[in-house]
């Protein structure tokens, strides 16, 4: 009789005992799944193509731009410290998939092919679209449409390769780098080329304007954003929550300033 009630005891001990123990396993695992905002604790880590000023491009051994300072300046709202990453415009959103990066800041639009693999920020900059650009002593391409039937540069990846591709009997080069872009285009081994507004503007403000020139008027601006993995609700919201406050309190608009200040003087 004692060895039963003995045996009992040290049964409902032991089921006790896996209860608690399960009940610990169940709490460990929702912590582990909880999804987390950025692959390394403490840093966002910010992946770019870097040949698009003002946007983001390199001064010396820096990295610079108006992305550049907006990310900064998320991070910081974050309580995160930034790292950003350059590579090749294809290249983004296979990282962001990876983990590798954790945000494109690479002045890019929301379109739906994208939209498969990310979630988008608010629009953070709505002026610009897309341009076409020639040579200066061009005289037969005024406008994106009579680029039908010529040679088109266009930034590999981006909707402006799509863009030339839906112009009839074009011939698309699809090129690595804006600054590639303007080389070719001065060296005639493309006859014209369809680039953002807001970078195209720029270059010629830096000395491009003695070879090239811009043409017709700019596509209606579709409003550009910063990408995140598809499913990162927790840094998408906190990325929104960060610019929100960034225009709140003027830092957006210094940063705007600082880029952009003379947008509209040609």
């Amino acid at each position: 009789m004692f060895e039963e009630v003995s045996m009992f005891k040290f049964k409902k001990l032991t089921a006790i005992a896996l209860v608690a123990v399960a009940a610990m396993g169940l709490l460990a695992g929702c912590g582990n799944d909880k999804p987390k905002m950025t692959q390394q604790e403490g840093v966002l880590r910010v992946g770019s193509e870097t040949t698009f000023p003002p946007f983001e491009f390199t001064e010396g051994d820096k990295y610079v731009g108006f992305d550049v300072d907006l990310s900064e300046a998320i991070a910081k709202k974050l309580g995160l410290k930034m790292e950003f990453k350059s590579m090749g415009f294809d290249a983004l959103i296979p990282a962001v998939q990876s983990g590798d990066i954790d945000m494109i800041a690479a002045g890019i639009n929301a379109t739906p092919e994208r939209e498969k693999a990310l979630d988008f920020s608010d629009v953070y900059f709505d002026q610009g679209g897309f341009i076409t650009v020639v040579r200066k002593d061009n005289t037969t391409i005024h406008n994106m449409d009579e680029l039908a039937g010529h040679t088109v540069g266009a930034q590999i990846g981006t909707i402006p390769v799509e863009m030339a591709q839906k112009i009839p009997n074009t011939t698309v080069k699809q090129i690595d780098s804006n600054a590639n872009i303007f080389m070719e285009l001065k060296a005639g081994t493309i006859d014209g080329a369809i680039i953002d507004n807001a970078v195209a503007m720029y270059y010629l403000k830096q000395g491009a304007d003695q070879d090239l020139k811009l043409v017709g008027e700019p596509t209606k601006a579709e409003g550009t954003v910063l990408g995140v993995k598809k499913g990162n609700k927790a840094l998408q919201e906190a990325v929104n929550k960060a610019l929100k406050e960034l225009k709140e309190d003027g830092t957006y608009q210094k940063i705007y300033d600082k880029w952009f200040g003379d947008y509209n003087k040609k």
